[in-house]
């Protein structure tokens, strides 16, 4: 068909193509950046003709069914995107760029004295496949901290204080990212008519480091303001990381809150392309708007509480199952009355017809090493909370229960079970505050799939849709 033959082209001339900085733009490359974007056409060119020879041979195989419970059901279970920052596999859990989490924890560069993988060096590894050296991360942090630019963070400002400081903190970053976009690069090329096919790709690289570099500084304003604080915030620290620098904004200075929080920001960063917040990123941005308006809009799908929210409906959990004990007179230090009474209390909340928040994936059938990581970071770091007790003790019954119960495919823990766990530890108790966290870490990820979109040329998201009525005259339902 005519659309294959110029996605065939498409592929083959940035096969070709070799990096130039962008003509007649108003900004200037520094050396790390345009190291970056000319590892990004580098691996583009070793990546394309083998997605030429695939398309072309074998560009008409399914991948999967698209079934009618299917097509009711969310989608779940067809594969119909191509997404490159990260592949979900159901017994490993995450994969970035093919690496498993512990990978990652162990190739990754760290802070000084630190044992927790840097946000940055993973941004890298999402956008260009390869674990990045020590040099190349703090290049990259430096240049974020330079990209930080103090007209665009009073233009969230005005924004911000036009608004009341009890409006939901994740609307608030909404608008403040929304502000942000009025000093998007793609937008001002495209509006002179200096955008084109062969510069989209650079421009995305520019508005996601900018927005990358920004929107921390947002995120730390909204998070004063949600707790009654001035929104007034540190200049950023040249001696800190992009984590270091963003914990440090919101008031904690503790380096163990700052390590905490790079754990936090790594682990959440990305889950594959069919999530809400992924996907709706990625479909936005297909209709070529720009990586700040595709990733507001995936903010408002992670808004939603089937998708943001289950940190915060497990703290709700451990909060009940805590008070319980205490009004039946368990000792929370003695091992066996908690588990014994965690036991009960669940087989309780079971029986009633709730289900226990923080167990189950759609995807995963293992403990989700996102739980894992934190676990291990709670043990080492403050084993006797007791929110960490509880949490702990529940993982070491909840999969029993819940196989003997049997209606759950995965018994074991995701992230959700853990992450509020840890906030709660340092003092960022403000619930409604974590959708936001897990926002500025995820715009890493999809940022980067925005990129790669460009980089392959991708074109305009349009599945086709039916109705019910449709569907009962095609198999005869009356």
């Amino acid at each position: 068909s005519n659309s294959f033959c110029t996605l065939l082209r498409q592929v083959m001339r940035f096969a070709r193509s070799a990096y130039k900085p962008l003509a007649g733009a108003r900004f200037a490359s520094s050396d790390i950046t345009g190291e970056l974007k000319q590892t990004l056409l580098n691996k583009k060119a070793e990546q394309a003709p083998k997605m030429a020879k695939l398309l072309k041979e074998h560009g008409d195989v399914a991948l999967s069914d698209a079934t009618v419970k299917k097509a009711y059901q969310g989608m779940r279970g067809i594969t119909g995107l191509v997404y490159e920052p990260s592949l979900l596999d159901a017994n490993e859990g995450i994969r970035f760029r093919g690496l498993t989490i512990p990978e990652c924890q162990k190739a990754l560069p760290k802070a000084p004295g630190g044992t927790e993988p840097l946000p940055e060096a993973m941004l890298w590894l999402l956008l260009t496949g390869d674990v990045p050296t020590e040099a190349q991360t703090q290049a990259l942090n430096a240049e974020l901290q330079k990209r930080a630019d103090p007209e665009a963070i009073a233009t969230a400002r005005k924004a911000l204080d036009a608004v009341p400081a009890d409006m939901h903190p994740m609307t608030q970053y909404v608008i403040g990212l929304m502000a942000l976009q009025h000093h998007s690069k793609f937008a001002s090329a495209y509006a002179q008519g200096k955008a084109n096919k062969n510069n989209y790709w650079e421009l995305a690289v520019e508005d996601a480091l900018d927005c990358i570099a920004r929107s921390p500084q947002v995120a730390a304003m909204v998070y004063r303001r949600a707790t009654g604080q001035s929104a007034d915030i540190p200049a950023l620290d040249a001696n800190l990381d992009w984590a270091g620098n963003f914990t440090n904004q919101m008031g904690f200075t503790d380096k163990e809150v700052m390590e905490c929080m790079r754990l936090y920001l790594t682990i959440h960063v990305d889950h594959e392309g069919g999530n809400v917040s992924a996907h709706t990123t990625s479909l936005v941005a297909s209709a070529l708007s720009d990586p700040y308006l595709a990733y507001a809009a995936g903010m408002n799908g992670l808004a939603g509480p089937l998708h943001g929210l289950a940190n915060q409906e497990v703290l709700t959990y451990l909060f009940e199952m805590q008070k319980k004990c205490k009004d039946a007179g368990i000792d929370i230090n003695n091992e066996k009355q908690l588990k014994e009474g965690l036991t009960k209390f669940t087989w309780d909340l079971l029986n009633s017809k709730r289900v226990v928040p923080g167990y189950g994936h759609a995807v995963l059938r293992k403990t989700d090493p996102r739980y894992t990581c934190q676990r291990e970071f709670a043990a080492r770091n403050f084993p006797n909370d007791e929110l960490f007790k509880l949490v702990d003790t529940v993982y070491q019954i909840m999969p029993g229960i819940l196989t003997e119960h049997g209606k759950t495919a995965n018994p074991y823990p995701n992230v959700d079970a853990h992450s509020g766990v840890l906030l709660q530890h340092y003092g960022i108790t403000q619930q409604n505050y974590y959708t936001v966290l897990f926002g500025v870490s995820r715009q890493i990820g999809v940022l980067s799939g925005v990129i790669w979109d460009r980089l392959q040329g991708r074109s305009i998201e349009r599945p086709k849709s039916v109705t019910s009525e449709s569907l009962f005259k095609k198999f005869n339902i009356e």
